[in-house]
């Protein structure tokens, strides 16, 4: 005897009901995710209770093989009068497929349903479905978003039913005489108001329930392919909330994703040419201090928040932080944050009732292109003012790390090298000693020639402007090594021929001041043996996981 899986009704007006015991056709070891009650019409019995939950196949008892379902039962059922009784007559349920389709026409499924988010419409017989999945097998692992429409969901259930025959006992559309009242209607409903209870249907009907459970057709997603996929990541998405959002180009859908990581991404996925589609990353958030997985959403629109849930406890999060975004124009347009648009002082909350507002300020937004060129003209000029300056020392020997994060996740960062007392500037490409992160660019074993004005510049759409200006200056590592080990006598630094006149000036203020062990302890943790420079970097995107951030493009190693 296995687990005696079931969904009960136990409390109410209405009878006790459940659903066939330890029948495997109805129920095999399921793990419920979501339910909804959604209206077939305006009339009332004809409402459905849907399921959404994942089981094991019926057709590999041996194997793991998941599939997703979604299920329904009549809101009204009251079981049979002989058969079924006090058990459900109308229940049925269909495969949930969310697939991509491959080149040979072979599908890679996500069968493992994780979360179902209901997008309510003006019509609430019409809700949109959005479902998240995962795929962990051995060979393919990910995450995707399916979307679906009620309208292919009942077609599904007014379809064929599964049936097993032939010599292999496999699966067939059921070709028989189909009893009346069709099974799975709701009695007192549309097309049967004559029978006010399933108790009133006949007994072919209900036996037909008892053994053909399953349709045969899958719901397929809207265009038969996922919203958006995630492959080849250290995560996979455990729930799903979405938010509508008016922006002055139109309304957009707002997906906050939750990793298995603890991290919420906030993504907009905008419609290209051919049913193509283009994913905007716009944020993504380190939720808790200890990274836990995210079990639940919820937003109030009311309060403009995202409560998120884990096993760690709740807290919230702003589902928009305009601010981030910093201080030019150029920089708001290209973050393409339906939330936030550019006041003509600041990057603020977007409203559409402030499209004319009292000071007569122009709302710079553009979603769909992000064209700064053409939303921010007479603004451009700061992008490149509003670029940050720093001075940054580094010794001879050692690592040196430049930070510069773009404020649009979908820039590309390039970084330049200015010599000192030089107009000429050099982009700098692939080179073993360095290293490009998500925060800036690591250099390793410091050279005397890397002293010079390192330009951290972002570009999108054709649009170009300087992020960060970091003036470096490496220290002669003799030098600096006479100083720790005499600094009684730190003026023999001023005696070095290398770097710009000055260098070290600063240098010799820091090792006459009390806090001189720090810097030693500092300085040696830089002088670290060339063979830990991998550990270098892991130590440093460990440090920098820490905290919230924006989502950048992949970490990009520069190969030798």
């Amino acid at each position: 005897m296995g687990t005696d899986a079931a969904i009960f009704r136990a409390m109410g007006k209405q009878a006790a009901m459940r659903t066939d015991q330890y029948n495997s056709r109805w129920l095999n070891d399921p793990a419920f995710v979501h339910v909804q009650l959604i209206p077939d019409s305006l009339e009332r019995n004809d409402d459905k209770l849907y399921f959404f939950f994942r089981e094991k196949s019926t057709d590999s008892p041996h194997s793991p093989t998941l599939y997703s379902r979604i299920g329904r039962v009549c809101l009204n059922d009251d079981g049979g009068h002989c058969c079924l009784v006090n058990k459900w007559s109308t229940f049925l349920k269909a495969r949930l497929m969310c697939s991509v389709p491959g080149a040979d026409g072979i599908e890679t499924h996500f069968d493992e349903l994780q979360d179902v988010f209901i997008q309510q419409t003006q019509d609430n017989k019409n809700p949109v479905i959005y479902a998240v999945f995962s795929a962990s097998g051995s060979v393919f692992k990910g995450s995707a978003v399916c979307v679906y429409s009620m309208a292919d969901i009942r077609m599904v259930f007014n379809g064929p039913f599964a049936h097993k025959e032939g010599p292999n006992y496999q699966w067939m559309p059921y070709t028989g005489k189909i009893p009346y009242p069709r099974p799975g209607t709701c009695p007192g409903g549309t097309f049967t108001p004559s029978m006010k209870s399933t108790k009133d249907y006949p007994d072919e009907v209900i036996n037909f329930m008892r053994t053909h459970p399953v349709m045969y057709n899958p719901v397929y997603p809207i265009h038969r392919q996922p919203l958006l996929v995630r492959t080849n990541v250290n995560y996979k998405f455990t729930t799903i909330a979405v938010d509508q959002v008016d922006a002055s180009d139109g309304r957009y859908e707002v997906l906050f994703l939750g990793t298995d990581q603890g991290t919420v991404q906030k993504v907009i996925v905008l419609p290209k040419d051919d049913l193509e589609t283009e994913e905007l990353i716009l944020e993504e958030v380190e939720v808790f201090k200890v990274p836990a997985p995210i079990k639940s959403m919820k937003i109030s629109s009311k309060r403009q928040q995202l409560y998120v849930s884990s096993v760690s406890g709740v807290t919230h999060l702003a589902l928009h932080r305009c601010d981030v975004y910093g201080e030019a124009c150029a920089d708001c347009c290209l973050a393409r944050d339906p939330y936030c648009a550019w006041d003509g002082k600041t990057c603020s909350r977007y409203s559409a009732s402030s499209k004319r507002y009292a000071e007569g300020r122009s709302r710079r937004q553009d979603v769909r292109h992000g064209n700064p060129m053409r939303q921010c003209r007479g603004y451009n000029s700061n992008a490149n003012k509003n670029g940050m300056d720093a001075t940054q020392y580094g010794v001879e020997g050692s690592s040196a790390f430049l930070e510069c994060q773009a404020r649009s996740p979908q820039a590309s960062i390039k970084w330049i090298l200015q010599k000192d007392n030089s107009e000429r500037k050099k982009e700098l490409r692939s080179e073993g000693r360095l290293l490009k992160t998500e925060q800036g660019l690591l250099i390793r074993s410091l050279q005397l020639s890397d002293t010079g004005i390192y330009h951290c510049t972002a570009t999108e759409n054709n649009f170009k402007h300087t992020v960060m200006r970091v003036r470096l200056h490496v220290l002669s590592a003799e030098a600096v090594t006479a100083a720790l080990l005499h600094p009684e006598a730190p003026s023999a630094l001023a005696s070095q021929p290398a770097g710009p006149p000055g260098a070290y000036d600063e240098l010799v203020q820091l090792l006459s001041q009390p806090e001189m062990g720090l810097i030693n302890q500092y300085c040696q943790g830089y002088w670290r043996p060339s063979g830990s420079a991998h550990s270098d970097a892991k130590d440093l995107q460990d440090q920098k996981r820490a905290r919230n951030r924006r989502n950048h493009p992949p970490t990009e190693e520069l190969q030798t």
